[in-house]
């Protein structure tokens, strides 16, 4: 009975052979969501810093801001460099005519350029996260 007494003793003391396989795998799905969750985060932050830069840029013209002044000048020159070109104020989505159109013009492209970006941020992180 000796043998016996051995065998139930190495049953019951884990092997080093007989670590489970799926914590390698394991560990590198927990490091790939933490990837995916940190790059939905830095995509939805990035939609949102934009979206509100277009947003100052258009609050700055309903305002009627200083276009002097060197903070709102580069406000608005950020707000064109993100208004996807097709937002541009130059080219507008629509144009308003009336005696307040460019603020109407300003508030109105830029606010859906700010939509654009908050569902695409959104529907990108969505995709991101795991």
């Amino acid at each position: 009975m000796p043998g016996e007494h051995k065998a139930d003793a190495d049953a019951d003391e884990p092997t080093s052979s007989a670590e489970p396989t799926g914590t390698t795998s394991g560990s590198r799905s927990l490091v790939l969501a933490r990837v995916r969750d940190n790059a939905a985060r830095v995509v939805w932050i990035i939609c949102v810093t934009l979206a509100l830069v277009l947003a100052a840029a258009a609050f700055s013209y309903a305002l009627e801001a200083n276009e002097e002044n060197s903070l709102v000048q580069a406000v608005r020159d950020l707000a064109d460099t993100f208004d996807l070109g097709f937002f541009d104020l130059d080219n507008p989505v629509k144009a308003f005519e009336d005696p307040n159109g460019a603020v109407k013009t300003a508030l109105f492209n830029y606010g859906i350029a700010c939509v654009v970006y908050l569902v695409v941020g959104r529907a990108l992180e969505r995709i991101l996260r795991p």
